[in-house]
């Protein structure tokens, strides 16, 4: 489903029910946000798209990936179109772009800037719609939906995590090594935790899984039933 679908009016989109997915990047919450979603027929949020959206322009538009003030200018013209696992903005595609190594660490640094994260706030809200939605990131069960039906923290050792990112991107045709990867991604784990606000940490009610060893299989089928309980 589309981030752009309409909310349905006709009943209160607070009582639509949210998983929440969080958790450090390459612990495979996307994918299991998106499996999840796909099987109980809810709408999806990927809230780091929004953030590697905002790196990438930011990366190409020459804006300090610090400074508030340009970064919220940026969201404010911010009219993404999600439609069948792509991404466009202003009519250019720019689904493979955000994938980009250099763009993933750019989103780590604007996620950090508090003026940012408050400005996309509403916009994240907004997809909340019946039947229900399921939203991963890295503050959806502490900041964004405290409230969610199901907070579910994916954990994974960096290694692991490293590892899986390596063989995406051999996958598709990017060069990467190993060593920068994990350098990397130790040093985004180490922002993500120790910004300001909206920290990357479990909320206190979170069920924190260790995804290290498991398949994606294993991962959804603990989600689901996790939630079919708290159904």
């Amino acid at each position: 489903m589309s981030m752009q679908a309409h909310t349905d009016i006709s009943t209160p989109a607070v009582l639509a029910p949210v998983i929440a997915i969080d958790g450090p990047t390459a612990s495979g919450k996307g994918t299991v946000a998106n499996r999840v979603a796909r099987a109980l027929g809810y709408a999806c949020l990927d809230s780091g798209a929004l953030y590697r959206i905002i790196g990438l322009l930011a990366i190409e538009g020459g804006v300090d990936q610090s400074g508030a003030d340009g970064l919220c200018g940026l969201a404010a013209g911010l009219a993404p179109v999600f439609e069948d696992g792509r991404i466009w903005i202003d009519g250019r595609e720019i689904t493979e772009d955000i994938r980009r190594e250099d763009v993933g660490a750019a989103a780590s640094r604007v996620a950090a800037v508090a003026p940012l994260r408050l400005a996309l706030l509403d916009l994240q809200r907004r997809q909340r719609r019946l039947p229900g939605l399921v939203a991963d990131g890295r503050d959806m069960g502490t900041v964004v939906f405290p409230d969610a039906a199901l907070k579910v923290f994916l954990v994974a050792d960096v290694q692991v995590r490293a590892e899986r990112r390596f063989k995406q991107l051999m996958d598709k045709g990017y060069p990467a090594t190993l060593p920068v990867l994990l350098r990397g991604m130790q040093e985004r784990d180490q922002r993500d935790q120790s910004r300001e606000f909206a920290p990357l940490v479990p909320a206190p009610d979170a069920m924190v899984l260790d995804s290290s060893t498991l398949t994606a299989d294993a991962v959804v089928a603990q989600v689901l039933q996790w939630y079919s309980g708290r159904a």
